[in-house]
């Protein structure tokens, strides 16, 4: 199978009838590749980011700085993970130039792959420039989840604010890979 057909074959994370510029709320996780533990270590249940931690914290609390109508919701900085909330408000702004170019339903340019995409690349390029050692990548694309209605919101609140405390039994901790 050649590199093309593999990548066509492979399972889309968007939903093919959503545009995810809609405005809305999305629950994102996004993994580093191979689920390296690098940002920093859960201890006594909380989370204490390292640099690498910080980094990645501060890229995504910048994320409404660079796009219009953007508004963070909570988020958590995990060993090797981020879950976030990012609130899309209606707007008509292009996201790049690349999108204004773009087919209709054409999900590569909506804005929150773009985003996700954006923050993915400063993320690497900040790490990567500062550790060269480190040698950063990020898992390929990002999960995703549609939040629709408050006692969902609620839900993904709580489970990004106790996520810390259960640590041990999260399905992003390599621990938990089945061998």
């Amino acid at each position: 199978m050649s590199e093309f057909e593999r990548l066509e074959s492979r399972k889309h994370n968007r939903l093919d009838y959503w545009n995810y510029s809609e405005d809305g709320y999305y629950f994102v996780t996004v993994c580093v590749k191979d689920y390296r533990e690098i940002f920093g270590t859960v201890e006594n249940d909380e989370m204490v980011l390292n640099e690498y931690g910080k980094i990645v914290k501060q890229c995504w609390e910048e994320i409404a700085e660079h796009f219009e109508g953007i508004e963070l919701g909570k988020f958590i900085v995990m060993p090797n993970h981020i879950h976030g909330i990012i609130i899309i408000h209606p707007n008509n702004e292009f996201v790049g130039t690349r999108h204004a170019l773009s087919l209709p339903g054409n999900k590569k340019y909506q804005k929150l792959p773009v985003i996700i995409g954006s923050f993915k690349s400063a993320v690497t390029r900040k790490l990567n420039k500062l550790y060269p050692q480190l040698n950063f990548q990020w898992q390929r694309s990002f999960y995703d989840h549609i939040i629709r209605g408050e006692k969902s919101l609620e839900r993904i609140h709580d489970y990004i604010r106790y996520n810390a405390t259960k640590w041990e039994l999260d399905r992003e901790n390599p621990l938990n890979f089945k061998k």
